[in-house]
């Protein structure tokens, strides 16, 4: 068992603050002063004990990697993609951290390939790298590309000359992640970041130009941010403002970069709507007659409410997630039963179709649909057990064509896995869908090791996706299982609903009760039942192990949202403003006590708890290191039991982790060991 004896143990320093009558207790607020030597130190002391209680899993992590290694094809394509006179690609190097960046005029030409950005070496002297957009020029002279080398998301933008390979003096610090060409190839409009790193301004650059750049629109309203986009057939540039419950586009053509953006729909609150165009009508998703959106058009000419066309009612079961129109057809992207669905519109003719696929539970995207002009729609599809796989399909034949498999090597065989959708029944009768997977010939005998997946928050899904390093657990005996709990929008918006604001509860009462469904069919049992979350996720494994410690053996919480009281009551910190719409402001009673009751970090008590890995990201700007890390000090203060309590930072990246391929896969290696360590150690009382 573990020498509790050299965990680090974090100083209290008393610090109270009254709120609506209430007395805040935070012993270990000083954690959040990043340039503290102390505070470095004392991280750095978790991290080294983390290391000191792994230690006897070196050989099992060694293993574990080399394993995962072994199922990548380390030198690889990606499916190369139509752009007018080139193909665009992107490929790996064995032995290379990061993708390189390519083009060529002729596929599998002689010499014919362009470089336009090696990601390795740009990488190079950085713990961290990452490629925020790669954006190419109307007539693919240019490539604006932008880069993170701390983990932060703040990025700096480039603009490279493909014909001569020279960067241009273009260098701006602090924007996000969308850029956006006009029509003219010599005008750049990019978003950048406020104190509080929220995207908040749009600006107008124009290659060569001596003054500084236009401010085109500056979003005031903290709870929105504000993007930059264009409609798929490139006539038009949108600004994109959007809180959690409502938006508001505005639009200018992309032919006249010198123009006014005009507001398509003003803002109305919990009113959202996207927009898209075709000829001379604009394409409207929008949720103002239900919570599950319709689809509408309105000519460019005349948008009066009374002159719209209803393309697709309001569903109460079918959530319009997107809509991508082409030359002839109109492609909804769609939601049903759980299930990510596409339905294909013909233009002219009225006839509609749903793409059909095999399997219980998946999930599908489009992908890299570059060109407007054309009866191929490109998707990607995979479930638990096929992996990432893109097809072009034949919007009028119906016929598919497999463009690639993302190959896995060392003998893997799909059919030796096995995949099922079971429910589970909430106190108040909703029925919370499961997917779950595991090697064929698993006996229900109430003791299969399970590793439980959650998440629940923002109207993000769960979904069923492949990973080749997942079949190192399920090759072990583990059976591995998602919870659609309510918070996503899994089945819908109205499921997204009940799992916020006051309803926030029904996310972590949803996950037990899954976590019970697994105990009562006889799949897993408490001793072998491991969760995993992160983000808002991570603060769904502090709610349901605070409220169950007893329910499971081990915990994975990744940067885990769990100070959540003191976090949203900082203003200055990033996402804060604009989280009020997911979790409510607790400078309201109503939400301060809601939020208060179910905050891991004021609700650890004293109480025997599982195993529990905690990571975070010491430059991360969504989760502050300091929420995991505080957690961690008031649960080794309060636990009463002799169970593995890590703290593991990354000192070097931010929110996701590690960047390069090869360092990621050491990350998962890691936790999986912690994973078969603790399934494999009884809990101490």
């Amino acid at each position: 068992m573990v020498d509790f004896a050299k965990a680090p143990v974090a100083k209290v320093v008393p610090k109270t603050t009254t709120l609506h009558g209430d007395t805040l207790n935070d012993p270990y607020a000083w954690l959040r002063d990043r340039e503290s030597a102390e505070v470095i130190a004392y991280l750095e002391a978790e991290n080294a004990y983390t290391e000191a209680v792994m230690a006897d899993t070196k050989d099992l992590q060694d293993a574990l990697y080399a394993e995962m290694l072994g199922r990548i094809k380390q030198t690889d394509l990606s499916v190369p993609y139509r752009k007018g006179d080139y193909w665009y690609y992107a490929r790996t190097t064995e032995g290379r951290q990061y993708p390189i960046y390519c083009r060529s005029r002729e596929l599998g030409s002689e010499g014919g390939e362009q470089i336009l950005i090696d990601a390795n070496a740009m990488a190079a002297g950085h713990d961290y790298f990452r490629i925020g957009v790669l954006a190419v020029s109307p007539n693919q002279n240019l490539l604006a590309y932008s880069t993170d080398v701390e983990g932060d998301e703040e990025y700096t933008l480039r603009v490279k000359d493909l014909r001569t390979g020279e960067l241009l003096p273009t260098e701006i610090k602090r924007t996000y992640n969308t850029v956006r060409w006009a029509a003219d190839n010599e005008t750049l409009f990019y978003n950048v970041l406020d104190a509080a790193k929220r995207p908040y301004r749009v600006y107008r650059h124009r290659l060569g130009s001596t003054t500084p750049d236009v401010l085109v629109y500056e979003e005031t309203d903290e709870r929105f941010t504000l993007e930059v986009n264009e409609t798929r057939d490139e006539a038009y540039l949108l600004l994109d403002s959007h809180s959690s419950t409502t938006s508001e586009v505005r639009l200018l053509r992309a032919t006249d970069p010198e123009g006014e953006f005009e507001v398509l729909l003003p803002r109305v609150q919990d009113i959202e709507y996207a927009v898209e165009h075709h000829t001379n009508r604009f394409y409207v998703t929008i949720n103002d007659t239900g919570r599950n959106f319709r689809l509408v058009t309105m000519a460019e000419a005349d948008r009066s409410r009374e002159r719209w066309r209803e393309l697709i009612a309001h569903s109460a079961d079918v959530l319009i997630e997107a809509v991508e129109p082409f030359a002839d057809h109109v492609v909804i992207v769609q939601r049903s039963g759980g299930l990510r669905q596409l339905r294909i519109d013909t233009l002219g003719t009225g006839e509609s179709h749903l793409v059909i696929f095999p399997e219980a539970a998946y999930t599908v995207y489009p992908v890299m649909n570059v060109e407007f002009r054309t009866n191929l729609l490109r998707f990607s599809y995979e479930s638990f057990t096929t992996p990432a796989s893109v097809f072009d399909y034949n919007m009028d034949t119906r016929e598919r064509e497999l463009k690639k498999q993302e190959e896995v090597l060392g003998g893997y065989d799909r059919t030796a896995y096995e995949t099922e959708r079971l429910f589970a029944t909430a106190a108040d009768g909703k029925q919370i869908p499961m997917a779950l997977v595991y090697k064929r010939g698993m006996v229900r005998d109430g003791r299969n090791p399970t590793l439980l997946y959650g998440y629940g928050a923002y109207g993000i899904n769960t979904e069923a996706r492949f990973s080749s390093s997942r079949v190192s657990l399920l090759d072990r005996g583990f059976v591995y299982a998602i919870a659609q709990t309510r918070g996503g929008s899994d089945l819908g918006r109205p499921w997204h609903d009940d799992g916020k604001m006051l309803n926030k509860r029904n996310t972590f009462s949803d996950f037990i009760r899954c976590a019970e469904e697994l105990i009562a069919q006889k799949i897993t049992d408490s001793d072998h039942l491991a969760i995993e979350g992160g983000s808002a996720g991570g603060l769904l494994m502090g709610a349901v192990v605070t409220e169950r410690p007893e329910l499971f053996q081990a915990v994975l919480a990744h940067v885990p949202f769990v100070d959540v009281v003191n976090t949203m009551l900082d203003t200055s910190l990033p996402l804060t403003v604009g989280e009020f719409e997911e979790w409510g402001n607790p400078q309201e009673d109503r939400y301060y006590r809601y939020i208060r009751s179910y905050s891991p970090y004021d609700n650890t008590r004293p109480a025997s708890y599982p195993h529990m890995l905690v990571t975070a990201g010491l430059n991360d700007p969504r989760v502050s290191y300091w929420e995991p890390a505080k957690w961690v000090a008031r649960l080794r203060a309060l636990k009463q039991d002799r169970n593995i309590l890590l703290l593991k930072t990354n000192m070097g990246a931010g929110h996701f982790g590690a960047s390069g391929r090869y360092d990621r896969l050491k990350e998962i290696a890691f936790e999986y060991s912690f994973l078969l360590k603790a399934v494999q150690t009884p809990k101490q009382p």
